[in-house]
């Protein structure tokens, strides 16, 4: 599913973006006991908006909340548990703020409670695949998507995955995904796509998704990287989770130079910072 045209636009909701220009930052607020960097450390309502707020004063772009775990093995929660967990940050959030919320879910009843509470984006680690009636939900609302290829789960996705091409492949689950959508009535204009670093793949494998940027946009649709504090990163530097931010922003710029439209963070000002003094030096992206 090639794309006719070189315009890369998101928009739902009064939100409008059309790619060019700094990538947009979405900070991450992870309201979990158990995420495989911050985990714990915003799981009471008042920490993840403060935190979420700090973001915002670091610029970033779009907040996204999640409340459950998808580290490598990582136990699902109930959706009662979830929607404890963030219906009330995004509540706050909303009245707080006019930065677009993301929820980071993959059950219908969640994102339908948190595009009712505030929430502006679905992001989705299961491509909108793993509850049935999540598409509807989506189409409903009218919301923004992001749409992230995984193999596997998250209990079973770091089990030897395998790829014969890894780019080739990703781009053939985004295009039956995006036939999906629209056959559902979801417009393109509506969705960004995640390739999925660490969701499903070596080390390898994520290396080869951050250098092919430009090959995920040939379809058209903005792209978003989520590579922050990632465990290749170890593999690459042999840092512990908590000494990885260098190597993040290492990545953010390599992306930046590669054009690509959405990054995926928990430091939005270092990211922020090394980006917006990377094209100040070089503007122009061969």
């Amino acid at each position: 599913m090639k794309s006719r045209s070189n315009r890369r636009v998101w928009e739902f909701q009064g939100f409008h973006r059309e790619a060019g220009g700094r990538p947009l930052l979405m900070g991450i607020v992870n309201v979990t006991p158990d995420s495989f960097s911050d985990g714990g450390r915003f799981l009471m309502t008042d920490a993840a908006v403060e935190q979420a707020m700090q973001l915002v004063a670091e610029g970033v772009d779009i907040l996204d909340v999640g409340g459950e775990s998808t580290r490598p093995g990582a136990e699902s929660v109930t959706e009662a548990e979830e929607l404890r967990r963030v219906v009330p940050v995004i509540e706050k959030l909303s009245r707080m703020t006019s930065v677009p919320i993301s929820i980071d879910t993959s059950k219908s009843n969640v994102a339908r409670e948190t595009l009712n509470a505030g929430a502006r984006i679905v992001n989705d680690i299961s491509g909108l695949r793993f509850d049935d009636q999540m598409i509807a939900v989506c189409r409903d609302a009218g919301c923004g998507i992001v749409c992230m290829h995984m193999q596997g789960t998250p209990q079973t996705m770091q089990i030897n995955p395998q790829y014969d091409d890894v780019v080739a492949e990703i781009n053939e689950f985004f295009s039956e995904r995006l036939r999906t959508f629209l056959q559902a009535g979801i417009l393109p204009e509506r969705v960004a796509l995640d390739p999925g670093v660490g969701f499903g793949k070596t080390p390898q494998h994520n290396v080869t998704i951050l250098s092919s940027i430009r090959q995920f946009q040939e379809l058209g649709r903005p792209v978003l990287i989520g590579h922050s504090r990632k465990r290749f990163l170890h593999k690459l530097l042999g840092k512990p989770v908590d000494d990885r931010v260098f190597g993040t922003v290492g990545v953010s710029v390599a992306l930046a130079n590669q054009g690509v439209d959405i990054i995926r963070v928990h430091d939005v000002a270092a990211n922020r910072d090394s980006i917006t003094a990377f094209q100040a030096i070089r503007p122009i992206v061969s």
